[in-house]
């Protein structure tokens, strides 16, 4: 079982070339093995192309050795036509003797097909190799299928003594809190997330861009709650640089945006998650401001919150929404304190 770890590793290594570019699919690694050698390797790098098993065959360096091959990936071949043709198909087709799967597919289309097609068409098929880790590496894929929601991540960077801002007016400038090493991890995250979400206060004092400007990657999409129409369309949100959603009780377009109407007092945080699953948007990166963090935390409606903590102390202001669960990890980004928590 160490061999089947070790190469599913590998596959987890390749999926994670992925992420920002492959959703709403998962991330997906694949490895082809004979006797010992690795002989063809690949991932899904982009939605609408190949899928990660096509990469490891077409990138096979001996295919006259295929039928002998033991071809790994971490998450269950599919088994039906979509962008792309089935891979297990393909699979078959090839002859490949065996196949280790992380993972099973949640996908209704898929949720077991893939597996029981190969073993009815003679390939030996294991199941379940670091199951939790290759859980893991998918999680937004599997909440989205599971739970019809994205996977949400709270974040937000406090003080030592605990304030997130100080009081003020939009006039005048935002606390700059995190350190710079923290602005490019943001950064970084915003390109893996398929949207972003701000409340009115947020975007009426902070005019932030919401985008990727730091590191690699894609814009998620911005979504801005808007209720009483109170945004100035001279805001950053309105520039057209990344597709907006305004959630809004008026039925008034903003610029360069799309507006969603919200039903008043009918569980707003349910309607914007359930609009984002009918989008497709997988994930969503909840960056504030602390009364929309404390509704998605009184709700208990979060899989992740993400706090950096600087050693700055302001004495006074804003404060930030209170924890008091453990830990899921803990590390630090330059000077600041990166604290994780997950809602298991």
């Amino acid at each position: 079982m160490h061999i089947h770890e070790h190469y599913m590793r590998r596959c987890f290594e390749l999926a994670l070339g992925g992420a920002g570019h492959v959703a709403p699919n998962p991330l997906v690694g694949s490895v082809l093995v004979c006797g010992g050698r690795v002989i063809g390797e690949g991932a899904h790098q982009m939605y609408g192309g190949p899928h990660a098993e096509v990469n490891a065959i077409k990138n096979c360096s001996q295919p006259e050795l295929l039928s002998q091959s033991t071809l790994y990936v971490n998450l269950e071949p599919c088994s039906h036509h979509g962008k792309t043709p089935p891979c297990a198909n393909l699979i078959a087709q090839k002859q490949i003797k065996r196949v280790v799967v992380g993972s099973s597919d949640s996908n209704p289309l898929v949720s077991g097909r893939g597996i029981q097609f190969l073993r009815e068409a003679g390939v030996e098929v294991i199941t379940g190799v670091l199951e939790a880790e290759a859980r893991e590496l998918n999680r937004r894929f599997y909440t989205w299928h599971e739970k019809r929601r994205p996977y949400i991540i709270l974040k937000w960077a406090q003080t030592a003594d605990g304030f997130i801002d100080h009081r003020r007016t939009p006039d005048q400038p935002r606390a700059i809190i995190s350190s710079p090493d923290s602005h490019r991890l943001l950064h970084a995250w915003r390109a893996e997330e398929a949207a972003i979400l701000i409340g009115t206060h947020t975007a009426l004092f902070d005019d932030p861009h919401l985008t990727v400007r730091l590191a690699a990657g894609h814009h998620p999409v911005r979504l801005v709650i808007d209720r009483h129409n109170r945004l100035p369309h001279a805001l950053r949100v309105f520039d057209g640089a990344a597709p907006t959603i305004i959630f809004s009780y008026i039925d008034e377009q903003h610029p360069y945006s799309d507006t969603v109407l919200l039903e008043p007092g009918n569980n707003e945080l349910g309607q914007i998650v359930q609009v984002l699953f009918e989008r497709s948007l997988q994930s969503v990166l909840v960056e504030g401001g602390a009364a929309l963090l404390q509704s998605f935390l009184d709700a208990g409606l979060w899989d992740e919150i993400r706090i950096f903590t600087s050693p700055q102390q302001f004495g006074t202001g804003v404060e930030a929404p209170r924890i008091t669960l453990l830990p899921h990890s803990a590390s630090h980004s330059g000077p600041d304190k990166l604290t994780i928590y997950r809602n298991l």
